[in-house]
């Protein structure tokens, strides 16, 4: 125990400390004052540095939602946040704080107020970005959500119930977790983490102890203590590039709407199937790819451009903006049959 107390103390031994490394009058136990050093360690040190760092860069927002239109006189209060991501003026934060908003209020971290523009959001990531009139404000270091480890060490920041850049800290929970949006969509690679989130927390960052923002915290379960949910970094890099082009994320269809159903195992066994679920479609839209493509109401997909698909959720994972205009073959059974169709998706 005596090596680990030196250890600590290596750093925070005065100039004035007496041979031996005994500690000086004010270290000493039972002073009223003891060095303010001497109390951080390591651990502390951390937080207080990347705290620091990063919070220069979040935001709150104000947002305001007309109850019956844009010049209606009622309107709806809401918070979040935010941080900047570029020196100009950028700023992401969560769909669900923006959608939908009528006008939305940035207070910087060095109390200016500003107005801000809606760039665009993508509900199915919970992402948006906006922007205000302003330039070389500081931005957050990107980092990578891909190199997160379980067990490290992470920072929350934001304004939750408007108390403005509160920090929380916690270790990364688990990576590659799957979440509902509010549009229904899954989505994937999310990070959990156990530092404390709570309402008005949303769009703010989630960083790492070397400064780099690693997600964007978006939700928490209610019910439960200590399991909170951003959404990584990764994705948001190339929603943010969608965003900025289009105003929107630019996705596939191939106009159907399916359900997810069993397959009996004598057919995946019969038809050497990966899989022992599909997706059976129960609609198609008049001209889509799928009605090009003389698919059926009753046929089951179970596999997508050399992929498998057990539910619907794998279909829209694959159904990005990569395959749009790019023919691929479904694979279904039709009754008895297992049959190959060529679709070529257009944009949703």
């Amino acid at each position: 125990m005596g090596e680990v107390l030196q250890f600590l103390y290596n750093d925070a031994v005065p100039n004035n400390a007496t041979a031996g490394g005994q500690p000086s009058r004010g270290d000493a136990p039972g002073d009223a004052e003891p060095r303010p050093r001497v109390l951080l360690d390591a651990y502390s040190r951390a937080v207080i540095n990347t705290a620091e760092s990063a919070s220069p860069s979040v935001v709150f927002l104000d947002v305001r939602r007309s109850a019956g239109g844009k010049h209606a006189r009622s309107a709806q209060h809401g918070s979040g946040s935010g941080f900047v991501f570029a020196p100009d003026g950028y700023i992401l934060t969560n769909s669900h704080v923006v959608h939908g908003a009528s006008h939305v209020d940035v207070t910087l971290a060095d109390g200016r107020n500003l107005p801000a523009d809606l760039i665009g959001d993508d509900p199915d990531t919970d992402l948006a970005v906006i922007r205000v009139g302003a330039s070389g404000l500081p931005a957050v270091k990107i980092g990578n959500s891909r190199r997160l480890r379980v067990g490290q060490v992470v920072v929350a920041i934001g304004n939750p119930y408007g108390f403005q850049t509160s920090v929380t800290a916690g270790v990364v929970s688990a990576l590659g977790r799957s979440l509902r949006a509010q549009s229904g969509r899954l989505m994937h690679d999310v990070v959990q983490t156990d530092a404390a989130l709570n309402p008005g927390n949303s769009g703010g960052p989630l960083v790492t102890t070397a400064g780099h923002v690693v997600g964007v915290n978006t939700a928490i379960i209610a019910v439960a203590q200590g399991i909170c949910f951003a959404t990584g970094i990764n994705t948001a890099n190339w929603v943010v590039v969608d965003l900025l082009r289009h105003g929107k994320v630019r996705r596939a269809s191939i106009g159907i709407a399916g359900q997810n159903v069993d397959i009996p195992r004598r057919v995946t066994r019969f038809h050497d199937l990966r899989t022992e679920s599909g997706v059976q479609i129960i609609a198609i839209e008049p001209g889509s790819p799928a009605a090009v493509a003389r698919l059926r109401e009753g046929d089951i997909i179970v596999g997508f451009a050399g992929e498998p698909v057990t539910a619907i959720d794998d279909l829209y994972r694959q159904l990005n903006h990569a395959r749009i205009g790019m023919a691929a073959p479904l694979m279904v059974l039709r009754k008895a049959e297992r049959i190959y169709v060529a679709v070529t998706p257009r944009e949703s």
